[in-house]
């Protein structure tokens, strides 16, 4: 473990701007530090208008909705004292804990009941809006259609917060662990409006709260005071540093100016657990790397050349020879190991997934000769990928892939800023694009929803289908878990055959955590709250 020290602001600026810094006179205020890396700069902190994962780890440690997840990854009560159901299975009461905002003012019910509306008010345009679509009427407000009063939400008393669900939703729980689904502090949104996040206003009910933010920089969350366990975290402040370049992670790490980042360079893991013994850390995850068109326009509103760039891609040779070990490749979008879903050796996939390459080049040839393509109308096209770890590799492989179907197939490599393609990815302002999604809660239906017509900003292709959403909501009303399952298969092989978007491989989670930091539990869903974690120098 790297030698630790406290950190003023001052010297928390030199360390993120990757000078060597060191505690001394006052830097004692600030006490013991956790310092994470996080792969982005956060676009907002405001649990309406984030997207991403990097900001979930801060969101995450600053709110906590009626239940949070724990260190094993799985949902468990949060804000919530306790949860009954009705014997239709929609209706949720939850009593709260007594509980307080970091400005000292009581977490209520009508707290909740204010967040489910804003987040549904189109006027928020929370991109994940739709995730909680499950709540009655949800939809509906969302679109405009019923006023946020008819919301399935309501308080039945400060303390108890009544949830009515349009379907059953076994995954419930882990919907209500999500950022979405946080509350928010009515009193200082109404006040401040979308600047309540900043951090001289921002008021939180978890953990942590905001203290300094130098956007590009860092993030400064000190203890929360009036959070009801803030005696039992480990560290007083948590930092957050927004790190792209994953080298350069590497060199904090050994200059002792991190605990833990989000990410590694993937073909680097030999080299990596050789220079930092132990640090290396990775395990299975519910997360699907895919290549998405934009099925609205030319050349990929036609479903053979989809199906063709899809099938001339050799994703075995990607993932053994420029992937992080243990990628798998992906003929399928729903990850293996997901619960609620039919058995492994049923899972849905491409038609041609046992096909020999040589076969599949051929047979996309044909494709895109009879979608009118060929040497007096090449095939030419912009792919835009990510800038980050390991999806800067993959693109000059695809490159010459496709150039193996006909010279004529000419495309273009275009690489983004992360956060800049995923925002022109939610705009549908491109052609063909590297995406990812990791589980929000376990269930085929977090995938599978993506796909779906009325979605939104997160159907990055404008994929429609009507017996794809048929299927969907069938799905939704369906009681038998079997049952369920399998009309959720069938969704998934109606959309695989249409081809939206080309499954790739799929991921292992990566992290780097000093071997020293205890609380640590590698999980699916490869989330990682600040309040499990300690140093054993710091236990009590």
């Amino acid at each position: 473990m790297a030698v630790r020290t406290s950190w003023t602001k001052g010297a928390l600026a030199l360390l993120a701007a990757g000078l060597s810094a060191c505690g001394g006179g006052d830097t004692a205020q600030y006490g013991d530090m956790l310092r994470r890396g996080i792969s982005a700069n956060p676009d907002s902190l405001d649990p309406h208008k984030a997207s991403s994962a990097w900001e979930n780890i801060v969101i995450g440690d600053m709110f906590e909705g009626l239940y949070v997840t724990n260190a094993a990854g799985e949902p468990e009560l949060g804000a919530a004292e306790s949860v009954s159901v009705d014997d239709s299975q929609t209706v949720y009461t939850f009593t709260l804990k007594d509980a307080l905002w970091s400005d000292g003012e009581p977490v209520t019910a009508e707290d909740f009941v204010f967040a489910f509306r804003r987040l549904q008010d189109p006027e928020t345009a929370a991109q994940y809006a739709s995730l909680l679509w499950v709540v009655k009427n949800a939809a509906a407000v969302n679109a405009g259609e019923l006023p946020p009063e008819e919301l399935g939400v309501r308080a039945l008393d400060e303390q108890t917060l009544e949830i009515t669900l349009e379907y059953p939703a076994p995954y419930l729980p882990g919907l209500l662990s999500h950022y979405a689904s946080y509350p928010v502090p009515k009193h200082v949104v109404e006040a401040h409006g979308d600047q309540w996040v900043r951090e001289e206003n921002i008021v939180v009910n978890g953990p942590y709260v905001l203290e300094d933010w130098t956007i590009g920089a860092s993030l400064l969350a000190r203890k929360n005071e009036n959070w009801a366990g803030v005696e039992d975290l480990c560290f007083d402040t948590i930092a957050y540093f927004p790190i792209s370049d994953l080298n350069a992670v590497e060199r904090k790490i050994e200059a002792g100016e991190l605990d833990v980042n989000n990410a590694f360079e993937g073909p680097r893991k030999a080299e990596i657990e050789r220079r930092l013994p132990g640090w290396v850390r990775t395990g299975t995850a519910l997360t699907t790397t895919y290549w998405v068109f934009n099925t609205d326009e030319p050349p990929f509103d036609d479903v053979r050349v989809r199906k063709a760039l899809a099938m001339a891609l050799d994703r075995e040779y990607i993932v053994e020879n420029v992937m992080t070990p243990g990628f798998r490749p992906a003929y399928s979008f729903v990850p293996p190991g997901i619960a609620n879903y039919v058995p492994e050796d049923e899972r849905p996939e491409v038609a041609w997934a046992d096909m020999a390459r040589e076969d599949r080049l051929i047979e996309a040839r044909r494709l895109l000769e009879e979608a009118g393509h060929g040497p007096d109308n090449p095939l030419r096209f912009t792919y835009m990928y990510r800038s980050t770890s390991d999806n800067r590799k993959p693109p000059p492989v695809a490159q010459a892939n496709w150039k193996q179907v006909a010279d004529w197939v000419e495309p273009e490599l275009l690489l983004q800023d992360t956060k800049v393609l995923y925002n022109r990815l939610r705009e549908a302002d491109f052609e063909f694009s590297d995406a990812g999604w990791v589980a929000d809660f376990n269930d085929p239906h977090n995938f599978l929803y993506l796909l779906d017509s009325e979605t939104g900003q997160l159907n990055y292709g404008n994929y429609e289908n009507a017996q794809y959403d048929a299927l969907l909501r069938a799905s939704n009303t369906e009681l038998d878990r079997d049952k369920r399952a399998e009309l959720l298969a069938e969704a998934e092989q109606i959309m695989l055959e249409e081809m939206p978007l080309s499954p790739m491989w799929f991921q292992v989670n990566q992290n780097l955590v000093d071997p020293e930091l205890t609380g640590w539990q590698d999980n699916v869903v490869d989330i990682h709250r600040s309040r499990y974690l300690c140093y054993p120098e710091l236990e009590d």
